[in-house]
């Protein structure tokens, strides 16, 4: 499953995961990565323009900086059902930005202890820094997340929710 790169604003960011979620296929994990569009995207397109193979589990955002992504962004992904979450900016300390990967950094530290909290396994939540000119580093991570993915299976978090059912009380 290939899916499309998006521009970053956040309703577009939005209407794409609902987009992302309506393909079907037998179970493989699906993972939505949010990409710096100065380093990590430029990562994933050397790979693809190097023919760098990787997984085609992941749906591509572009945003200006990972530290733009809102951490709603992430519970609206998992909420929707994806499976796990990308981050990936700047080296620390190369940030177009000066100090936005610092900024994704502490974001996604919180947001995985709150989500760890919710019963939302860590290992759904990752983070690199991946430099324009590492497109093999970029193939090796999104490699990577979908195999832990993978070994953690399929985001059941809110199933009844998506599937239109509620809950039954006290259950």
């Amino acid at each position: 499953m290939l899916l499309p790169v998006v521009e970053y604003l956040p309703q577009t960011v939005l209407s794409r995961l609902e987009i992302y979620m309506t393909l079907e296929s037998e179970w493989e994990p699906r993972i939505v990565g949010f990409l710096c569009k100065w380093c990590s995207y430029a990562g994933a397109d050397l790979a693809g323009t190097s023919r760098k193979k990787y997984l085609p589990n992941i749906g591509i955002v572009k945003v200006p900086c990972s530290g733009r992504v809102d951490p709603l962004f992430i519970v609206k992904g998992l909420r929707m059902g994806f499976d796990g979450v990308l981050v990936s900016g700047c080296h620390p300390g190369d940030c177009h930005y000066q100090t936005g990967n610092y900024r994704a950094r502490r974001r996604l530290a919180i947001t995985k202890e709150f989500l760890e909290y919710l019963g939302v396994e860590p290992q759904r939540i990752q983070a690199s820094w991946v430099s324009a000119s590492e497109g093999a580093k970029f193939a090796e991570v999104v490699n990577e997340v979908t195999r832990e993915v993978r070994e953690i299976g399929a985001n059941r978090l809110f199933a009844d929710e998506r599937n239109g059912t509620k809950a039954a009380k006290g259950s």
